[in-house]
Protein backbone atom coordinates (compact mmCIF):
# COMPACT_ATOMS: atom_id res chain seq x y z
CA UNK A 1 0.00 0.00 0.00
CA UNK A 2 3.15 2.43 0.35
CA UNK A 3 3.80 1.57 -3.08
CA UNK A 4 0.37 1.98 -4.13
CA UNK A 5 -0.83 5.23 -2.23
CA UNK A 6 2.45 7.01 -3.12
CA UNK A 7 2.92 7.65 -6.75
CA UNK A 8 4.60 10.41 -8.38
CA UNK A 9 1.05 11.58 -9.93
CA UNK A 10 -1.94 10.35 -9.36
CA UNK A 11 -2.79 11.19 -13.31
CA UNK A 12 0.35 8.60 -13.94
CA UNK A 13 -0.77 5.58 -12.60
CA UNK A 14 -0.68 1.93 -14.02
CA UNK A 15 -4.03 0.68 -13.96
CA UNK A 16 -2.83 -2.46 -12.15
CA UNK A 17 -1.23 0.07 -9.16
CA UNK A 18 -4.81 1.59 -8.98
CA UNK A 19 -8.42 0.73 -7.59
CA UNK A 20 -10.93 -0.89 -9.84
CA UNK A 21 -13.31 1.97 -10.76
CA UNK A 22 -16.57 -0.35 -9.34
CA UNK A 23 -17.00 -3.94 -10.52
CA UNK A 24 -13.52 -5.87 -11.00
CA UNK A 25 -10.31 -6.60 -9.19
CA UNK A 26 -6.97 -5.17 -9.60
CA UNK A 27 -3.90 -6.76 -7.92
CA UNK A 28 -4.06 -3.59 -5.79
CA UNK A 29 -7.27 -4.29 -4.65
CA UNK A 30 -6.28 -7.45 -3.16
CA UNK A 31 -3.74 -5.69 -0.96
CA UNK A 32 -6.31 -5.07 2.08
CA UNK A 33 -8.54 -8.72 1.82
CA UNK A 34 -4.54 -10.05 1.98
CA UNK A 35 -3.97 -7.91 4.91
CA UNK A 36 -6.67 -9.46 6.73
CA UNK A 37 -6.34 -13.12 6.06
CA UNK A 38 -3.10 -12.85 7.57
CA UNK A 39 -3.89 -11.75 10.57
CA UNK A 40 -6.51 -14.52 10.72
CA UNK A 41 -3.36 -16.64 10.16
CA UNK A 42 -1.43 -15.19 12.88
CA UNK A 43 -4.57 -14.96 15.46
CA UNK A 44 -4.68 -18.64 15.19
CA UNK A 45 -0.99 -19.64 15.36
CA UNK A 46 -1.42 -16.99 18.61
CA UNK A 47 -4.17 -18.62 19.96
CA UNK A 48 -2.86 -21.69 19.58
CA UNK A 49 -3.09 -23.13 22.98
CA UNK A 50 -5.47 -20.86 24.36
CA UNK A 51 -5.52 -21.10 28.24
CA UNK A 52 -8.36 -22.21 30.62
CA UNK A 53 -7.13 -20.29 33.35
CA UNK A 54 -10.42 -17.88 33.94
CA UNK A 55 -7.60 -14.88 34.64
CA UNK A 56 -5.69 -15.29 31.77
CA UNK A 57 -8.34 -15.58 29.92
CA UNK A 58 -9.75 -12.10 31.06
CA UNK A 59 -6.15 -10.40 30.49
CA UNK A 60 -6.31 -11.91 27.14
CA UNK A 61 -8.98 -10.02 26.37
CA UNK A 62 -7.75 -7.14 28.02
CA UNK A 63 -5.00 -7.20 24.90
CA UNK A 64 -7.04 -8.03 22.29
CA UNK A 65 -9.17 -4.45 23.30
CA UNK A 66 -6.60 -2.74 23.77
CA UNK A 67 -5.05 -3.34 20.46
CA UNK A 68 -8.28 -3.07 18.85
CA UNK A 69 -9.05 0.44 19.77
CA UNK A 70 -5.40 1.47 19.81
CA UNK A 71 -5.64 0.27 15.60
CA UNK A 72 -8.67 2.18 15.52
CA UNK A 73 -7.95 5.51 17.17
CA UNK A 74 -4.24 5.24 14.47
CA UNK A 75 -6.83 4.64 11.78
CA UNK A 76 -8.86 7.96 13.44
CA UNK A 77 -5.32 10.09 13.68
CA UNK A 78 -4.49 9.20 10.04
CA UNK A 79 -8.19 10.47 8.63
CA UNK A 80 -7.70 13.50 11.06
CA UNK A 81 -4.08 14.57 10.23
CA UNK A 82 -2.67 17.44 9.80
CA UNK A 83 -5.65 19.47 10.54
CA UNK A 84 -7.95 17.38 12.87
CA UNK A 85 -11.00 19.08 12.24
CA UNK A 86 -13.18 16.93 14.02
CA UNK A 87 -16.76 18.67 12.28
CA UNK A 88 -15.25 17.04 9.67
CA UNK A 89 -13.05 14.05 10.07
CA UNK A 90 -13.69 10.48 8.16
CA UNK A 91 -14.77 8.23 10.80
CA UNK A 92 -14.16 4.76 8.47
CA UNK A 93 -11.14 3.83 7.43
CA UNK A 94 -8.70 0.84 6.62
CA UNK A 95 -7.56 0.79 9.72
CA UNK A 96 -10.58 1.52 11.44
CA UNK A 97 -11.61 -1.79 9.59
CA UNK A 98 -8.52 -3.81 10.29
CA UNK A 99 -8.95 -3.14 13.79
CA UNK A 100 -12.78 -4.22 13.74
CA UNK A 101 -11.86 -7.57 12.13
CA UNK A 102 -8.96 -8.20 14.39
CA UNK A 103 -11.17 -7.98 17.68
CA UNK A 104 -14.18 -9.97 16.09
CA UNK A 105 -12.37 -12.48 14.47
CA UNK A 106 -10.01 -12.67 17.63
CA UNK A 107 -13.23 -12.93 20.11
CA UNK A 108 -14.66 -15.87 17.75
CA UNK A 109 -11.24 -17.83 17.50
CA UNK A 110 -10.83 -18.02 21.29
CA UNK A 111 -15.28 -18.78 21.58
CA UNK A 112 -15.52 -21.26 18.96
CA UNK A 113 -13.81 -24.19 17.36
CA UNK A 114 -12.46 -24.41 13.62
CA UNK A 115 -15.92 -25.82 12.33
CA UNK A 116 -18.33 -23.02 14.42
CA UNK A 117 -15.53 -20.35 13.08
CA UNK A 118 -16.09 -21.88 9.49
CA UNK A 119 -19.89 -20.94 10.05
CA UNK A 120 -20.08 -18.07 11.59
CA UNK A 121 -18.02 -16.58 8.74
CA UNK A 122 -20.14 -18.50 6.05
CA UNK A 123 -23.18 -16.74 7.85
CA UNK A 124 -21.53 -13.16 8.01
CA UNK A 125 -21.58 -13.46 4.53
CA UNK A 126 -25.18 -14.61 3.73
CA UNK A 127 -26.51 -12.51 5.85
CA UNK A 128 -24.67 -9.53 4.60
CA UNK A 129 -25.83 -10.30 1.10
CA UNK A 130 -29.61 -11.26 2.31
CA UNK A 131 -29.53 -8.16 4.08
CA UNK A 132 -27.60 -6.23 0.56
CA UNK A 133 -30.73 -7.43 -1.82
CA UNK A 134 -33.93 -6.85 0.65
CA UNK A 135 -32.26 -3.54 1.89
CA UNK A 136 -32.08 -1.37 -0.88
CA UNK A 137 -34.01 1.77 -1.19
CA UNK A 138 -36.56 1.64 -3.79
CA UNK A 139 -35.49 2.66 -7.04
CA UNK A 140 -31.62 1.62 -6.52
CA UNK A 141 -29.74 -1.53 -6.85
CA UNK A 142 -27.95 -2.77 -4.23
CA UNK A 143 -24.20 -2.79 -6.46
CA UNK A 144 -25.21 1.24 -6.73
CA UNK A 145 -22.69 2.91 -4.82
CA UNK A 146 -25.50 5.02 -2.95
CA UNK A 147 -28.88 3.88 -2.00
CA UNK A 148 -27.76 0.62 -0.54
CA UNK A 149 -28.38 -0.47 2.60
CA UNK A 150 -24.66 -0.24 3.77
CA UNK A 151 -24.67 3.04 2.53
CA UNK A 152 -27.94 4.59 4.17
CA UNK A 153 -26.71 2.98 7.65
CA UNK A 154 -23.44 4.75 7.28
CA UNK A 155 -25.07 8.15 6.34
CA UNK A 156 -27.47 7.97 9.01
CA UNK A 157 -25.10 6.96 11.94
CA UNK A 158 -21.71 9.06 10.41
CA UNK A 159 -23.55 11.91 8.01
CA UNK A 160 -20.50 14.24 6.89
CA UNK A 161 -17.69 11.93 8.16
CA UNK A 162 -17.78 9.65 5.02
CA UNK A 163 -14.88 9.10 2.42
CA UNK A 164 -17.42 10.42 -0.04
CA UNK A 165 -20.76 11.71 -0.32
CA UNK A 166 -23.20 9.17 0.79
CA UNK A 167 -21.39 6.43 1.52
CA UNK A 168 -17.70 4.76 2.34
CA UNK A 169 -15.95 1.99 1.25
CA UNK A 170 -15.03 1.21 4.43
CA UNK A 171 -18.51 1.80 5.84
CA UNK A 172 -19.89 -0.21 8.88
CA UNK A 173 -22.23 -3.10 7.35
CA UNK A 174 -19.00 -4.09 4.81
CA UNK A 175 -17.36 -4.82 7.79
CA UNK A 176 -19.39 -7.91 8.35
CA UNK A 177 -18.07 -9.75 5.31
CA UNK A 178 -14.12 -8.73 5.90
CA UNK A 179 -14.30 -10.09 9.37
CA UNK A 180 -15.58 -13.63 7.18
CA UNK A 181 -12.10 -12.71 5.51
CA UNK A 182 -10.50 -12.73 8.39
CA UNK A 183 -11.89 -15.86 9.81
CA UNK A 184 -11.17 -17.53 6.49
CA UNK A 185 -7.67 -16.92 7.50
CA UNK A 186 -7.85 -18.08 11.22
CA UNK A 187 -9.00 -21.57 9.31
CA UNK A 188 -5.98 -21.27 7.13
CA UNK A 189 -4.28 -20.96 10.16
CA UNK A 190 -5.43 -23.74 11.73
CA UNK A 191 -4.57 -25.92 8.77
CA UNK A 192 -0.61 -24.34 8.55
CA UNK A 193 -0.27 -25.58 12.54
CA UNK A 194 -1.88 -29.00 11.99
CA UNK A 195 -0.06 -32.26 12.37
CA UNK A 196 -0.05 -32.91 8.36
CA UNK A 197 2.99 -33.52 6.87
CA UNK A 198 3.89 -30.39 5.50
CA UNK A 199 3.38 -31.11 1.49
CA UNK A 200 -0.45 -32.29 2.33
CA UNK A 201 -0.43 -28.22 4.47
CA UNK A 202 0.71 -27.19 0.99
CA UNK A 203 -1.50 -28.99 -1.18
CA UNK A 204 -4.68 -28.03 0.96
CA UNK A 205 -4.04 -24.35 1.03
CA UNK A 206 -3.31 -25.21 -2.41
CA UNK A 207 -6.55 -26.89 -3.41
CA UNK A 208 -8.34 -24.84 -1.35
CA UNK A 209 -7.21 -21.83 -3.28
CA UNK A 210 -8.17 -22.91 -6.83
CA UNK A 211 -11.67 -23.46 -5.46
CA UNK A 212 -11.98 -20.06 -4.19
CA UNK A 213 -10.57 -18.81 -7.48
CA UNK A 214 -12.80 -20.45 -9.65
CA UNK A 215 -15.72 -20.10 -7.40
CA UNK A 216 -15.48 -16.51 -7.24
CA UNK A 217 -15.40 -16.20 -10.89
CA UNK A 218 -18.25 -18.08 -10.84
CA UNK A 219 -20.52 -15.94 -8.86
CA UNK A 220 -18.83 -12.90 -10.52
CA UNK A 221 -21.80 -13.61 -13.02
CA UNK A 222 -24.44 -12.88 -10.64
CA UNK A 223 -22.45 -11.20 -7.72
CA UNK A 224 -19.94 -9.02 -9.49
CA UNK A 225 -16.58 -8.37 -7.46
CA UNK A 226 -16.49 -5.36 -6.16
CA UNK A 227 -13.95 -4.12 -3.15
CA UNK A 228 -15.82 -1.35 -2.32
CA UNK A 229 -18.83 -3.30 -0.99
CA UNK A 230 -16.44 -6.21 0.11
CA UNK A 231 -19.30 -8.46 -1.65
CA UNK A 232 -19.85 -12.31 -1.19
CA UNK A 233 -18.46 -12.81 -4.70
CA UNK A 234 -15.10 -10.58 -3.65
CA UNK A 235 -14.63 -12.39 -0.08
CA UNK A 236 -14.38 -15.71 -1.80
CA UNK A 237 -12.25 -15.05 -4.72
CA UNK A 238 -9.81 -12.82 -2.72
CA UNK A 239 -9.52 -15.96 -0.09
CA UNK A 240 -8.97 -18.05 -3.09
CA UNK A 241 -5.80 -16.27 -4.21
CA UNK A 242 -4.40 -15.59 -0.89
CA UNK A 243 -4.80 -19.20 -0.15
CA UNK A 244 -3.05 -20.17 -3.43
CA UNK A 245 -0.12 -17.21 -2.39
CA UNK A 246 0.35 -18.42 1.25
CA UNK A 247 0.54 -22.57 -0.63
CA UNK A 248 2.95 -21.10 -2.72
CA UNK A 249 4.88 -19.19 0.40
CA UNK A 250 4.82 -22.11 2.40
CA UNK A 251 6.24 -24.63 -0.14
CA UNK A 252 8.72 -22.56 -1.13
CA UNK A 253 9.62 -21.23 2.64
CA UNK A 254 8.76 -24.44 4.43
CA UNK A 255 8.81 -27.31 1.96
CA UNK A 256 12.21 -26.63 -0.18
CA UNK A 257 13.82 -24.53 2.20
CA UNK A 258 14.48 -21.20 0.48
CA UNK A 259 14.25 -18.57 2.53
CA UNK A 260 16.17 -15.43 0.94
CA UNK A 261 14.00 -14.10 -1.08
CA UNK A 262 11.55 -13.37 1.55
CA UNK A 263 13.64 -11.18 3.77
CA UNK A 264 12.01 -7.85 2.65
CA UNK A 265 8.71 -9.32 3.21
CA UNK A 266 10.23 -10.43 6.71
CA UNK A 267 11.37 -6.64 7.45
CA UNK A 268 8.30 -4.78 6.48
CA UNK A 269 6.78 -7.51 8.34
CA UNK A 270 7.92 -7.34 11.80
CA UNK A 271 6.38 -3.63 12.14
CA UNK A 272 3.94 -3.10 9.33
CA UNK A 273 1.44 -0.57 10.66
CA UNK A 274 4.03 1.54 12.14
CA UNK A 275 6.12 1.74 8.57
CA UNK A 276 2.08 2.29 7.06
CA UNK A 277 1.51 5.15 9.40
CA UNK A 278 5.09 6.80 9.47
CA UNK A 279 4.40 6.84 5.60
CA UNK A 280 1.71 8.82 5.72
CA UNK A 281 2.33 11.06 8.10
CA UNK A 282 5.32 11.53 5.65
CA UNK A 283 3.28 11.83 2.14
CA UNK A 284 1.11 14.21 4.07
CA UNK A 285 3.61 16.75 5.44
CA UNK A 286 5.28 16.54 2.51
CA UNK A 287 2.31 18.33 0.50
CA UNK A 288 2.75 21.08 3.44
CA UNK A 289 6.21 21.74 3.09
CA UNK A 290 6.22 24.91 0.43
CA UNK A 291 9.07 25.20 -2.11
CA UNK A 292 9.96 28.26 -3.59
CA UNK A 293 11.14 27.31 -7.44
CA UNK A 294 13.67 28.91 -9.68
CA UNK A 295 11.06 30.98 -11.33
CA UNK A 296 9.92 32.38 -7.88
CA UNK A 297 6.70 30.38 -7.88
CA UNK A 298 6.07 27.97 -5.00
CA UNK A 299 5.07 23.93 -4.44
CA UNK A 300 4.59 21.76 -2.25
CA UNK A 301 7.95 19.20 -1.39
CA UNK A 302 6.62 16.12 -3.02
CA UNK A 303 5.71 17.49 -6.25
CA UNK A 304 8.92 19.61 -6.10
CA UNK A 305 11.00 16.11 -5.73
CA UNK A 306 9.05 14.43 -8.43
CA UNK A 307 9.49 17.10 -10.97
CA UNK A 308 13.20 17.78 -10.02
CA UNK A 309 14.44 14.35 -9.81
CA UNK A 310 12.15 11.78 -11.33
CA UNK A 311 10.75 13.91 -14.37
CA UNK A 312 13.67 13.78 -16.08
CA UNK A 313 14.77 10.29 -16.12
CA UNK A 314 11.47 8.92 -17.47
CA UNK A 315 8.23 9.41 -19.22
CA UNK A 316 5.65 10.49 -16.66
CA UNK A 317 3.83 7.15 -16.16
CA UNK A 318 7.13 5.59 -15.29
CA UNK A 319 8.70 8.52 -13.38
CA UNK A 320 5.36 8.14 -11.17
CA UNK A 321 5.91 4.70 -10.96
CA UNK A 322 9.98 5.36 -9.88
CA UNK A 323 9.04 7.97 -7.06
CA UNK A 324 6.41 5.41 -5.79
CA UNK A 325 9.09 2.04 -5.53
CA UNK A 326 11.79 4.99 -4.11
CA UNK A 327 9.15 5.57 -1.11
CA UNK A 328 8.53 2.19 -0.25
CA UNK A 329 12.55 1.30 -0.47
CA UNK A 330 13.17 4.54 1.62
CA UNK A 331 10.86 2.71 4.40
CA UNK A 332 11.73 -0.18 3.35
CA UNK A 333 15.31 0.95 4.86
CA UNK A 334 13.46 2.50 8.26
CA UNK A 335 11.86 -0.73 8.36
CA UNK A 336 15.43 -2.84 8.29
CA UNK A 337 16.87 -0.55 11.27
CA UNK A 338 14.18 -1.15 13.31
CA UNK A 339 15.04 -5.24 12.09
CA UNK A 340 18.47 -5.33 12.79
CA UNK A 341 17.86 -3.56 15.83
CA UNK A 342 15.47 -6.17 17.12
CA UNK A 343 12.99 -3.32 17.67
CA UNK A 344 9.37 -4.21 17.47
CA UNK A 345 6.89 -1.86 17.74
CA UNK A 346 3.54 -3.73 19.22
CA UNK A 347 0.29 -2.26 18.90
Amino acid sequence: MILVNNPGSWTDVYAPLDHAPWNGCTPTDLIFPFFLFVIGVAIALAFEAPTRNATARVRLYGKITRRTLLIFGLGLFLNGFPLFDWSEIRIPGVLQRIALCYGAASMVALFLRPRGQAVAAALLVGAYWLAMILGAAPGHAWLNPTGNLAATIDEALLHGHLLHDGWDPEGLLGTLPAIATTLIGVLAGHWVRSARRPIVRMTGLAVAGAAGIVFGLLMDRWCPINKSLWSPSYVVFTAGVALTLLAVCYGLIDVLGVQRWATPFVVYGTNPIVAYVLSSIMAKEMLLWRVTQPDGATTDLQHYIFASVFLPLAEPINASLLYAASYAVLWLGVAALLYRRGVLIKI
